[in-house]
């Protein structure tokens, strides 16, 4: 059999495509290998439980048992935090929960580890923190107000402020 010659992929749009276009199917692949077959709980684990749980736990897999509804989710934490997690169980899984939409998740496992981790010799349960936004300059600020002082929407004219400053500012960085 003739193997088939090369043929570049079409592509649909012009410009730059977003890179996590390129890696949400393997994202999915991987999650779903470990039982997440809703990537959010991985990604927004951060937004889900909140900041001082999340720098605390990691959410390590989801196990379905047999013709039982719901699944178990499986928490990596440190030794001295497990006794205080467990008793936040109940809260952890309602919100939990309320990503999936329905009670998916029966049961969290907490999974202790020594405060220094595994092999590497380090377990880094902070999440990166947010960027904070720049202010952009006074002078772009009021030429973005001069520029929408037509609109007479107060939210639309307050929105069109902030994005036209912030498009000035970019672009005198740009250049």
């Amino acid at each position: 059999m003739a193997k088939q010659p090369y043929t570049k992929p079409k592509r649909t749009k012009r410009g730059f495509a977003q890179t996590g276009q390129f890696l949400t199917s393997e994202i999915r692949k991987a999650g779903e290998a470990r039982g997440f077959a809703e990537t959010r709980v991985l990604t927004h684990w951060a937004e889900i439980v909140g900041d001082e749980v999340a720098g605390k736990t990691r959410p390590v897999k989801v196990s379905f048992g047999r013709g039982a509804f719901g699944a178990t989710l499986t928490v990596l934490t440190t030794g001295a935090e497990a006794p205080m997690l467990q008793m936040q169980e109940p809260q952890l899984r309602a919100r939990i929960n309320a990503v999936y939409g329905y009670a998916a998740i029966q049961k969290i496992r907490f999974t202790q580890t020594a405060p220094t981790g595994f092999a590497e010799g380090q377990a880094d349960f902070n999440h990166a923190p947010k960027p904070k936004r720049r202010r952009p300059a006074p002078q772009h600020v009021e030429a973005a107000e001069a520029l929408s002082c037509g609109v007479t929407d107060p939210g639309l004219k307050a929105a069109l402020d902030r994005l036209g400053a912030h498009v000035m500012e970019k672009a005198d960085r740009s250049s």
